[in-house]
């Protein structure tokens, strides 16, 4: 055993492993012997090459204890990775890269989130070798590709179906920038009802006839869809009406709006408008004074009611005057209690309950009104047809609210509510092109192909008219059939007619199998016209004789099962059951605006707000990712 003092390894050699090893001096120097490492648990001696092998070797092989503590760091590959950035232009950065433009989109982000400190630090802990693209990146490049290939999807489902329809509706931006919004319709061939955004688009010009008109011709242009097809739903404004009637199109009102014009109507009546104004000076009151707020909510669960705040009413929603009363008489114990509690009167104020009668009558007021609330529901359906909705709900509020109808145990408030009603609705869809299309669609609608709102006469002729445009639908599409063969024969000719040699006579043009075989059949346009009348026919009364389908039920469900059995009723009842009975898919988007048109994003180019509202609307971020889209409606 060597007695010499182990002396301490040279301070340039940094690894853990000489907090247990040295080196002897040389004899006679005090310079160290570099040859040998000496262990300075057990003295032994190792070669040393200017490596710690042979030292960690010894550390595991006779002190096991310590080897964990001497391990060197693994290398890790993904530590190693850190120190590369990814390539831009890589096909992991283009994906971070496309998701951060999806997630601007479908969650309303600003651009400038890019650029948020928090957002960053996440980006860096997610994938620390991706380096983040500029704001201008993603405003510029990043979200309108994503927008350009969402749409080019968008247009092709809709040159594919047999029939669209557009709803479209204005409104104003907080930078008072005027917008018309318009959304497609359509049915797919698997018999879903699809509803897309189609474009938001700044509107400079006065809101004119001729101006609307051109938009609508600008949006068939741009989406590659025939004007005259389209079915057009719009509010009750004149200029739409106007609009509508210049090319003649298949435009119906929004009986939501027709809904809201006649509550309107009933809400402005004397009894009506005084006791909401009432209504209404209370519940201000408890959004106005903390106190009495905070008085309200521990009344409420005092009393173990619903512990909410009231509703107050919005001046452009009707059926918001409804809410504000049947939260209002819910909460009327409450209310009671916390304006009669000392907290509340100590505060100085001197709003007062309303009577026993002004109870009742607001009791009365809310089930006048309750029939019109659960229309206005039943309409803005996005997944069902609500075209065909219209004339059965119209006809039964119209019965139930004549005067003849009027129960005589109704009280006066009552009956004057329902007659306001009766005289607004009567005035609408009277003309004689608005009860065909409405009785027709309804008449599609296995639900209420009876028609019991109607007299036999009138069913008749629904009957005649439904028969005759499905009839009609065969003989277009079998014309056209014909037109194609007619111009492959042309161009079969005048290939044939053109000299190939200058010598010899011209090689006889031989006839088109095809035309040999058909031509005779298709070209007697009377006789397919006169057959495909005799099997609409056939189809219609199959179709009378066939159970009628539940309330609760889908009825494209039914088309679809049904399909193969009635093809030409099929096929017209597509087209009539795309076109939706609300503006509602429009004016919906007016919110979605203002969560991206925001106080702090007023700037937004209308181009940039155009896209983010389209691709919110439309972008499935599944598919947008390479992954199976899943995103289908249910039955």
């Amino acid at each position: 055993m060597d007695e010499r003092e182990i002396q301490p390894a040279p301070s340039s050699l940094k690894a853990k492993v000489w907090r247990n090893f040295g080196f002897y001096r040389m004899p006679g120097s005090t310079a160290l012997d570099m040859t040998h490492t000496v262990c300075k648990l057990c003295k032994t001696k190792t070669k040393y090459f200017g490596s710690t092998t042979n030292a960690r070797a010894h550390i595991n092989r006779h002190h096991p204890e310590l080897s964990d503590t001497e391990q060197p760091p693994a290398a890790d590959q993904r530590t190693l990775q850190c120190f590369t950035k990814l390539p831009a232009n890589s096909e992991r950065a283009n994906k971070i890269t496309r998701s951060i433009a999806c997630f601007i989109a479908k969650d309303l982000r600003p651009y400038s989130v890019v650029e948020n400190e928090g957002f960053v630090c996440m980006l860096q802990t997610a994938e620390p070798r991706y380096t983040i693209p500029s704001r201008k990146f993603f405003t510029e490049t990043a979200v309108p590709q994503l927008y350009n290939e969402t749409k080019r999807k968008v247009a092709s489902a809709l040159t594919e179906t047999t029939r669209v329809a557009l709803t479209c509706d204005a409104w104003t931006s907080r930078a008072t920038k005027s917008f018309v919004t318009f959304t497609a319709h359509y049915i797919t061939d698997t018999w879903v009802l699809e509803s897309r955004v189609l474009q938001t688009r700044v509107m400079h010009e006065s809101h004119t006839d001729v101006n609307v008109n051109a938009m609508f011709h600008s949006v068939a242009n741009e989406w590659e869809l025939t004007v005259s097809d389209l079915g057009i739903v719009t509010d009750n404004a004149a200029n739409m009406l106007a609009a509508a009637q210049i090319d003649n199109l298949a435009h119906i009102t929004c009986f939501a709006h027709t809904l809201n014009l006649a509550a309107q109507r009933a809400l402005k009546l004397t009894t009506v408008s005084r006791l909401l104004g009432r209504i209404r000076r209370i519940t201000g009151f408890f959004h106005r004074s903390a106190i009495a707020n905070h008085e309200l909510l521990e009344k409420q669960k005092l009393l173990q009611l619903p512990v909410h705040k009231l509703k107050t009413d919005v001046a452009t929603r009707w059926n918001s005057a409804l809410d504000m009363i049947e939260r209002f008489l819910e909460q009327q114990p409450a209310i009671c209690a916390a304006l009669l509690s000392p907290q509340v009167r100590k505060s100085g104020s001197d709003i007062c309950t309303l009577s026993d009668t002004d109870i009742s009558t607001a009791e009365e007021i809310a089930l006048a009104l309750k029939p019109m609330k659960d229309a206005t529901h039943i309409m803005s359906e996005d997944s069902t047809p609500t075209l065909s909705v219209i004339a059965p709900l119209h006809a039964q509020l119209l019965h139930d609210t004549e005067a003849a109808g009027v129960a005589a145990a109704d009280t006066p408030v009552i009956r004057e509510i329902k007659l306001a009603i009766h005289d607004d609705l009567a005035k609408k869809y009277s003309s004689a092109r608005d009860k065909r299309m409405l009785y027709s669609a309804s008449f599609l609608d296995p639900r209420f192909k009876a028609l019991p709102f109607l007299t036999e006469e009138d069913q008749l002729e629904i009957h005649a008219n439904v028969v005759a445009e499905a009839a009609a639908l065969e003989v277009n599409y079998l014309i056209k059939f014909i037109t194609i063969i007619q111009v492959n024969s042309e161009e079969a000719e005048v290939e044939s007619e053109t000299p190939q040699q200058e010598e010899g006579p011209a090689p006889k043009r031989r006839p088109s199998a095809l035309v040999t075989l058909l031509g005779k059949t298709f070209t007697e346009v009377s006789v397919v016209r006169r057959s495909a009348s005799s099997r609409a026919e056939e189809e219609l009364k199959k179709y009378l004789e066939a159970p009628p389908l539940s309330l609760a039920e889908n009825p494209l469900s039914w088309w679809r099962t049904h399909q193969t059995a009635f093809p030409l009723l099929a096929g017209l009842a597509k087209r009539y059951l795309c076109i939706p009975g609300t503006s509602v898919a429009a004016e919906r988007v007016f919110s979605t605006a203002g969560d991206i048109v925001t106080a702090q994003r007023s700037s937004l180019t209308p181009a940039h707000g155009d896209q983010l509202l389209f691709l919110q609307k439309n972008l499935n971020v599944a598919s947008a990712n390479g992954q199976v889209d899943h995103d289908q409606k249910p039955d």
